[in-house]
């Protein structure tokens, strides 16, 4: 099991005081911190190994290859991949849904179809958009009042004319487990291309893209203990044969000539310019020190962070909680709201008429205990618009938290209330 104590030495910036107080950090749905194990990775790698890969024939350019395809079939391995040729290097899961939406979208025509849900991130809402302007139609599931999805609803927008599903495995709002298996099944016998949104899932559980049977799967390395500026779009390989490139250039190309070009092979084929060597080397090391825990095992001490933060939330009457209360089927992130039920003119920006404390107000306050939370609207509009709020606040867990940290966030909501005077 997890080992919290053990775990903490090994995350530098833990050590750090705000405020004079212990840095409790529950944002880790954001961006998680970083273990000293992937810092000495990527320095380990400048110091030693820095070149440009696959066009030296010198051997440090050799070795920076070699680096580079291990870390690829690392983290193939991780997802348990078939081949590793399936793993494409991008910056985050913004870009990898942006690719798709740019070389799927090509294969559409006028009429055509997507369906996706009103739980879905920006990331997978805006690059669907701009194939708006062709003519083609996007459909949302909707969520019950559990925050869970309407199940029923993929049935019945789902049409011969629906070319591609596109769901996240878990919301980064109300910490929703979808059942991303059966969504597939439905999408695969529709003869749709099916894309999973794994930014909150790959970091957090074991994700088998084999056992979901996906034809894609997005996620980004700096939610899962590795650097910004790297991310992996999963594809199966006879797809991404027939696709097209997103971006043109070095790399990709097998040969250029005035009249034309040729392309290289997946998955060079999507990794135009020098690419992010460091980065995968670094991701790679964040994928050894998550396969060393056993995810497994983090996805059950998040069950226990999840369950013990909800139990303590729910004794506060004047607290809101949006998305599952059943910590079998919700992620480590709880989003919450204040209602202001006593003073309506006690904060500047209050929320739905007066009627709820606006989220920015809790976390500044909570900052004042050294208490990290996000707040706003998690870049995810259309899902506030269905909660009928502009924004919650958020907290998440990930293995370096403990109930140490649940409980120094609950006597610093404790605080917000008497700031407040709630």
């Amino acid at each position: 099991m997890i080992d919290i104590n053990t775990i903490r030495k090994d995350f530098p910036i833990l050590e750090r005081k705000f405020n004079g107080k212990r840095m409790i950090y529950l944002d880790s749905t954001a961006t998680s911190q970083k273990p000293i194990q992937m810092i000495e990775a990527i320095s380990d790698y400048y110091k030693k190994y820095n070149a440009n890969v696959h066009r030296g024939i010198y051997g440090l350019s050799e070795e920076a290859t070699d680096l580079y395809e291990k870390s690829r079939k690392n983290i193939s391995s991780f997802i348990n991949s078939r081949n590793a040729e399936s793993i494409v290097f991008v910056r985050n899961t913004t870009e990898a849904l942006n690719l798709l939406s740019y070389s799927l979208g090509k294969k559409l025509k006028k009429g055509d179809e997507i369906v996706t849900t009103v739980m879905e991130h920006h990331s997978n809402i805006v690059p669907w958009q701009f194939l708006q302007e062709n003519g083609i139609k996007i459909k949302f599931v909707d969520i019950n009042e559990d925050g869970t999805l309407r199940m029923e609803q993929f049935s019945e927008l789902i049409t011969k004319r629906t070319k591609i599903v596109s769901v996240t495995h878990v919301s980064n709002v109300l910490g929703t487990i979808n059942d991303v298996k059966y969504i597939g099944k439905i999408a695969h016998e529709n003869d749709s291309y099916f894309i999973v949104d794994g930014a909150q899932s790959v970091p957090h559980m074991p994700v088998d893209v084999n056992s979901i049977d996906c034809d894609f799967l997005a996620f980004s390395g700096h939610k899962m203990l590795g650097p910004m500026g790297i991310g992996v779009l999963y594809g199966k390989k006879e797809i991404l044969d027939e696709m097209d490139p997103f971006m043109g250039g070095g790399e990709m190309i097998n040969e250029v000539h005035l009249s034309g070009a040729t392309w290289a092979e997946v998955p060079l084929k999507f990794e135009a310019g020098t690419p992010n060597v460091e980065g995968a080397v670094g991701l790679s090391a964040a994928v050894d020190y998550l396969k060393k825990l056993g995810m497994d095992n983090v996805r059950e001490h998040e069950k226990e962070l999840v369950k013990y933060a909800m139990d303590r939330l729910e004794n506060f009457d004047d607290i809101i909680l949006y998305g599952p209360r059943n910590p079998e089927i919700k992620g480590g992130v709880i989003a919450f709201n204040f209602k202001n039920v006593k003073n309506a003119k006690i904060a500047k920006a209050l929320m739905d008429e007066g009627i709820m404390i606006h989220p920015h107000d809790v976390a500044s306050i909570l900052d004042i205990d050294a208490v990290m939370v996000r707040s706003g609207h998690h870049c995810a509009q259309p899902l506030m618009e269905r909660l009928g709020v502009p924004a919650t606040s958020r907290a998440s867990f990930y293995i370096y938290n403990d109930r140490d940290d649940i409980d120094e966030f609950i006597r610093a909501l404790v605080n917000v209330k008497k700031v407040l005077k709630l």
